[in-house]
């Protein structure tokens, strides 16, 4: 990538009504290279995410008037770019609340200043990416990569990116066992922060929502002690190909 485009791809918006946690989230990524604009309002920040394009947000959660969750759902209506979400609580389920409703991530307060940037680093890696435009197509799963388009017989499944991102990992790579750690890699885009039970709930979340069973012709299978085995449907004289 040349270093225009990696410049240009470098553009934050922090949306926080604590002055101190704001004030100090900006001087972290202006003195890291980034350019920065911040809201103290879930208001304003929208207007400024309209007027801006940035490509990430970092967005708390607990704001008065229009919190977090509404802000992401609006954000979420009109942009793919990554949103990392503060929170004050680190209980589990607030964070499956946020990874479901679109966000991208999520940090604990009180974060560590070092652990921020690399998360922040790795969305914005992760976004700039090379798209592939190909599709996967077996006769029962099709998946279309710029469209992000699911389909099981021909009914379209919807998925939250983050799953959307996981099961694209997974039919890239057919019949290949990947430990957790690789598919943090590939979906979350790291591991700092992250643990194998994600990858666990998120398989869950993709095992109901394309409704895979022992008898679907395809499935994802845990390999005891190693990770998750992507098994395509056999192919049919009418889908000689995948990819």
């Amino acid at each position: 990538m040349a270093a225009t485009d990696v410049q240009n791809s470098r553009s934050v918006l922090v949306i926080d009504d604590d002055d101190d946690v704001r004030a100090l989230v900006c001087e972290l990524l202006e003195l890291a290279g980034y350019r920065v604009t911040s809201a103290a309002d879930g208001r304003s920040g929208l207007r400024l995410f309209h007027d801006v394009r940035p490509n990430l947000v970092v967005l708390d959660v607990a704001m008065p008037g229009l919190d977090g969750w509404h802000v992401l759902e609006r954000i979420r209506d009109i942009s793919d770019a990554p949103v990392l979400m503060l929170t004050a609580h680190g209980a589990e389920l607030e964070r499956v609340r946020g990874l479901k409703g679109g966000a991208d991530d999520y940090v604990a307060k009180p974060f560590g200043r070092q652990e921020l940037l690399a998360r922040i680093e790795a969305l914005l890696r992760r976004a700039r990416a090379p798209q592939h435009i190909e599709a996967y197509e077996d006769g029962v799963l099709s998946v279309n990569f710029a469209r992000q388009l699911v389909a099981v017989d021909g009914k379209e499944i919807p998925l939250t990116a983050q799953e959307f991102r996981l099961l694209s990992v997974f039919v890239r790579h057919p019949n290949h066992v990947l430990t957790p750690g690789q598919l943090l890699e590939h979906a979350w885009g790291g591991t700092i922060g992250r643990s194998p039970e994600q990858v666990k709930l998120y398989v869950s979340y993709l095992r109901r929502k394309l409704g895979m069973t022992d008898n679907t012709p395809f499935r994802i299978e845990t390999v005891r002690g190693a990770g998750y085995r992507f098994s395509p449907a056999p192919l049919s004289p009418s889908h000689p190909h995948r990819l």
